[in-house]
């Protein structure tokens, strides 16, 4: 990885947290989908299955993320942003022209592509903010995944205040301001998501800190769903539209309050620096022998390789000449590559249960504006607002809960996935009855569930450590695409087309157009729920052994005799 100037101090961290909170209200790009999806339907003609295939690009490209996992150590963060501002201002370029007509008969599969890529600009913001983070705050990796993850699931209720208020609920202005706000954003707050040198020992304030930056996103996200409903119900005037987005800007602007106080009041708490916050990960995952001689094979290599590979090539020649042993296998806990993590059952069974989790929840959200429309909810902006603010409720709440259990009790994250599949699973029950009104109460249920999935983020850096997470938790979020195609694009497009064809119409209306997929869901997350308490059961020495002191500690390396 090139080297980066570092900053060192406690204020930086803060800044660049605050910093990312932006940048993650710019990766929930992806939720607006249903904001523009019934244009998608009406002014280019789409019938409801191509609709829901546009939808599984949406998907693909925010959870196509291995790339931007192998980026994360070998490019700066600012680069990953510069990439991502890219993609958005293509591929949503690309929609807007269509969308708006101002140019005619573009095929589906090219705007299949450019929804791809413009929302794959999700997973360059994302990788690029969390992993410089969970880096930066290594002793507090729960609350920061899930902060950062509940910034972007209430975008949505951002996005929707927005389309409300400022853009007239207009698709066509909502994709321009997808095309060039976002990209102007990221690139407004790149230079300050950096790497920081974190400190040694636990800092008193930091629980304060992250206590008063959890009740202010609360805070936010309640206003939102407040503000989108006053709005919906009454007509209010131009002016104070414009006051209330200010209001909600400066919500935003919360986290800097960290940065400040600690400026104007200084703390006298002492902490020793721990190196970089890419020399953590690398000490984390430090398996072989120092060398006892150097290779001169290596020496004779010159500058061919670098970083990582450089450091591979020296220990492989090294074991070559007799100056180490082998390096060992890592074990759980200790830093793993994607192909050493390939062999690893647990690896497996988490992406199986996220998998079956996600892909459930995402049927919803995807199809949320025609679930709407079936279930006889004229105006379906409330409901997208509803799901991303109790989405939103998910992140965070799992979070804080599982972090208070693990250290507790070292109850695996692990075990609140399965719980959260578990209420799910009666929740498409209740989908199905379809009866008065349960179609807010199921959104809401189905937001948290959602929202508890993200539990799979801090997981992977506890089993397999930091040093390759970017990629790592890259390829577990590709069960979010994979359930999105095999549920909503195969399951839920396919049932609702048929069912609207017997009513002779291109939109279906009535509770059947959705039960049967509601009743295959529920089993599907039944099977979750089950997997999920295998892989808790399996994993908690792990949990046992990471959290035995009540804080997370870093496992000493093997010698690998």
């Amino acid at each position: 990885m090139p080297k980066l100037a570092e900053k060192s101090g406690s204020r930086p961290p803060w800044v660049g947290l605050a910093a990312a909170a932006w940048v993650q209200m710019s990766a929930g790009s992806g939720s607006t989908f249903p904001l523009y999806s019934s244009a998608l339907k009406s002014v280019l003609g789409f019938s409801q299955q191509q609709v829901t295939i546009l939808g599984v690009a949406c998907d693909l490209g925010e959870n196509m993320g291995l790339l931007p996992g192998y980026a994360s150590n070998k490019v700066p963060p600012w680069a990953m942003l510069l990439i991502g501002a890219s993609s958005c201002f293509l591929g949503f370029g690309v929609l807007w022209l269509s969308v708006s007509q101002i140019v005619h008969g573009l095929p589906f599969w090219l705007l299949f592509i450019a929804l791809t890529i413009a929302t794959n600009s999700n997973s360059w913001f994302g990788t690029a903010a969390l992993v410089t983070n969970m880096r930066n705050f290594p002793m507090s990796r729960g609350p920061v995944a899930g902060l950062l993850k509940g910034y972007i699931g209430i975008s949505g209720a951002a996005f929707t205040v927005l389309f409300s208020m400022m853009l007239h609920h207009s698709a066509t202005n909502l994709l321009l301001f997808l095309t060039v706000g976002i990209p102007v954003i990221c690139l407004t707050v790149m230079y300050f998501i950096r790497p920081c040198i974190p400190a040694t020992g636990e800092d008193p304030s930091e629980p304060m800190y992250f206590a008063f930056l959890l009740a202010a996103s609360i805070l936010l996200a309640a206003y939102l769903v407040v503000t989108t409903v006053v709005s919906e119900v009454f007509s209010l005037p131009i002016i104070l539209r414009y006051a209330l987005v200010a209001i909600m800007v400066l919500f935003l602007l919360a986290p800097l309050a960290v940065p400040i106080k600690m400026t104007l009041f200084r703390s006298n708490a002492k902490s020793s620096p721990l190196g970089s916050s890419d020399n953590l990960a690398k000490e984390e995952g430090t398996h072989e022998e120092p060398l006892l001689t150097p290779s001169t094979s290596a020496s004779n290599l010159g500058p061919i390789f670098e970083g990582d590979d450089e450091s591979d090539m020296e220990i492989l020649l090294a074991e070559g000449e007799g100056a180490v042993k082998k390096k060992r296998k890592p074990r759980r806990g200790e830093d793993f590559k994607l192909d050493q993590a390939f062999v690893k059952a647990d690896f497996w069974l988490l992406w199986v249960v996220y998998f079956l989790g996600m892909g459930s929840g995402v049927t919803v959200s995807n199809n949320l504006a025609q679930i709407g429309f079936a279930f006889g909810v004229k105006d379906t902006t409330i409901l997208l607002c509803l799901f991303s603010f109790f989405n939103f409720i998910g992140r965070l709440a799992s979070g804080a809960i599982s972090e208070h259990f693990v250290k507790s009790r070292t109850l695996p994250r692990t075990l609140w996935m399965g719980a959260a599949q578990l209420v799910m699973v009666f929740t498409f029950l209740l989908f199905a009855t379809a009866t008065n009104y349960t179609i807010y109460i199921a959104t809401a249920l189905i937001g948290v569930g959602m929202g508890f999935q993200f539990l799979s983020i801090a997981t992977i850096s506890e089993l397999f450590g930091l040093r390759h997470f970017g990629i790592n938790f890259n390829f577990i979020l590709l069960g979010n695409p994979l359930g999105a195609t095999i549920f909503s694009a195969f399951l839920a497009g396919y049932i609702y087309d048929k069912e609207a064809e017997k009513q002779g119409n291109m939109t279906c209306i009535g509770p059947d157009c959705y039960r049967v997929t509601f009743l295959v869901l529920a089993g599907v997350c039944g099977l979750g729920t089950l997997l999920s308490i295998i892989l808790t059961v399996r994993i908690r020495p792990v949990y046992q052994a990471l959290y035995a002191s009540g804080s997370f500690r870093l496992q000493p390396q093997s010698t690998g005799h």
